[in-house]
């Protein structure tokens, strides 16, 4: 009797031990632990939207809870000292491309003539005082003539000279025409004129504030009639498309999990089920943030990970409590 007790002990002990290695070696896996569950909240995805110009609002055209579309108008401002500017701008634009155009073409045939006869006139003039200065030069020494009519006659000489060399160069300016630099640099002031227009232009076009993408207009700052500085925050804009949710997954689970991996999105009070797909897993360790209401996993290390659910009847809110589970989700192996 006691020695089939002993081989009862022995058998049981054997069975325990060989248990123990194999499991030991990771020869046994561990149970199929089901579907993974994890928690997390629907991702809040805001914009806020302004001009990027400031000035008077003129109107603005939802309301808070419009559901509005890409390309969609949202506002406008006050367009009037703008468009002042950009006739402003205009005439600039002519006035500079005048000069231009002057410049390019020379001075016209008239004008040369003009200076052309004003020389030839000029020299008449040099003439005739020579002439004057030649016939009275020998009067001065014998007292002929007093020395206030010499000195009249020199001094009229020397200016006469002087007009001609001046009528000579203004001829020699207008035939020659307008210097290389002066044509340049008149070409820089068109350019300048044509920037500085454009910039206008951009600024009109920046008095009608567009949605960049689908949305909910969740708040309106500013109202029709106040004056925004720049960038101001004119509207608040939800992105709801695509619905993502942020949910976070423990490291010995992390292996059971790969992108692109279905889930099942649940929340309270809810008895629908979302479809969504594992769309990112963050390469970096985190600590659990608050809102994982899971004791399990509040001091540990965890990974994050975006979800992208369906949304069909549009019941999920952003910053929503979530339940998700991966029903494909693999078994663990025992280490």
């Amino acid at each position: 009797m006691n020695r089939k007790r002993v081989l009862i002990i022995v058998a049981i002990a054997v069975l325990l031990i060989a248990a123990f290695i194999t499991r030991g070696f990771g020869l046994i896996a561990k149970a199929d632990e089901g579907p993974l569950t994890l928690y997390g909240n629907v991702d809040i995805r805001e914009v806020d939207l302004g001009f990027r110009v400031g000035g008077r609002i003129n109107s603005i055209e939802v309301e808070e809870g419009a559901a509005v579309t890409a390309g969609q108008l949202l506002a406008t401002l006050d367009r009037s000292s703008l468009e002042s500017r950009a006739r402003q701008a205009d005439a600039q634009i002519a006035a500079a491309e005048a000069n231009l155009t002057k410049l390019r073409n020379g001075n016209r045939a008239q004008e040369i003539e003009q200076a052309r006869a004003r020389y030839a006139a000029s020299q008449i003039a040099v003439a005739e005082a020579d002439r004057d200065y030649r016939r009275r030069e020998p009067l001065v020494g014998p007292g002929a003539i007093s020395r206030d009519i010499w000195d009249q006659t020199v001094a009229t000489r020397d200016r006469a000279r002087a007009q001609a060399a001046e009528a000579r160069a203004a001829l020699s300016l207008l035939q020659a025409g307008a210097r290389r630099e002066d044509v340049a640099a008149a070409a820089a002031q068109v350019d300048a004129a044509i920037a500085q227009r454009s910039g206008t232009q951009v600024d009109l076009t920046d008095t009608q504030l567009f949605s960049q993408t689908d949305g909910i207009v969740v708040t309106r700052v500013n109202e029709p009639g106040a004056i925004v500085q720049p960038g101001a925050t004119i509207l608040t804009l939800a992105i709801n498309a695509p619905m993502r949710v942020r949910a976070y997954i423990g490291e010995p689970d992390l292996t059971r999990i790969n992108p692109g991996m279905a889930v099942e999105v649940s929340v309270d009070g809810n008895p629908r089920t979302y479809n969504g797909t594992i769309g990112y897993i963050s390469p970096q360790a985190e600590f659990t943030p608050k809102s994982v209401e899971t004791q399990d996993l509040r001091t540990d290390l965890v990974y994050r990970l975006r979800i992208i659910v369906t949304n069909p009847d549009d019941a999920l809110r952003q910053g929503q409590p979530v339940t998700v589970k991966i029903p494909t989700a693999r078994a663990t192996q025992a280490r």
